[in-house]
C-alpha cells in the first residue's frame, strides 16, 4: 500500500485549518486516513508555536516505513527541520526559480529598453524644438 504524508482540509469556509495526516494515496483528500500526526494553521502567524503542531516520532517512523510526503508537506517539513529536500523536489525548487528570474531579467531588460527610447525620443525633440 503506498502510502502519503498530506494535509486534510478541515474548518470552515474561507478559515482554513489542516490536519496532518499519513493515508493510503488513493483515498480522497478529507476522507479515510490511517494516522492523524500534527496539525497545521496557516492562519497563524508564522512564529506562532501553535502553527504548526507535528509528532515528530510518528512523522519519523512513518517516514521511514516509505511514506512520501506531498509537495505542500516536505516544504513544512524541510522548514521545520525534520527532514532534507529530496532531490527530485530541489530540481523542481531550482526550476522554479531559475525560471523566475529569467523572467525578472527580461521585464526588466524590456523596462531598460523602453526608457532609454523614451530618453532618445525626448531628446530629438530638445533639438527639433531648439532648431
Amino acid at each position: 500500500m503506498a502510502t502519503k504524508i498530506r494535509l486534510a482540509r478541515a474548518g470552515a469556509k474561507k478559515q482554513p485549518f489542516y490536519r496532518v495526516v499519513v493515508a493510503d494515496s488513493r483515498s480522497p483528500r478529507d476522507g479515510k486516513f490511517i494516522e492523524k500526526i500534527g496539525t497545521f494553521n496557516p492562519l497563524l502567524d508564522k512564529d506562532n508555536v501553535n502553527r504548526l503542531v507535528l509528532n515528530t516520532e510518528r512523522v519519523q517512523y512513518w517516514i521511514g516505513a516509505g511514506a512520501t510526503p506531498t509537495e505542500r508537506v516536505e516544504n513544512i517539513l524541510v522548514a521545520a527541520s525534520l527532514i532534507k529536500r529530496s532531490a527530485h523536489s530541489q530540481k523542481v525548487l531550482d526550476a522554479r526559480i531559475k525560471v523566475s528570474t529569467e523572467a525578472k531579467k527580461k521585464k526588466e531588460a524590456e523596462e531598460a529598453a523602453a526608457k532609454k527610447a523614451e530618453a532618445e525620443a525626448a531628446k530629438a525633440a530638445a533639438e527639433a524644438s531648439a532648431e
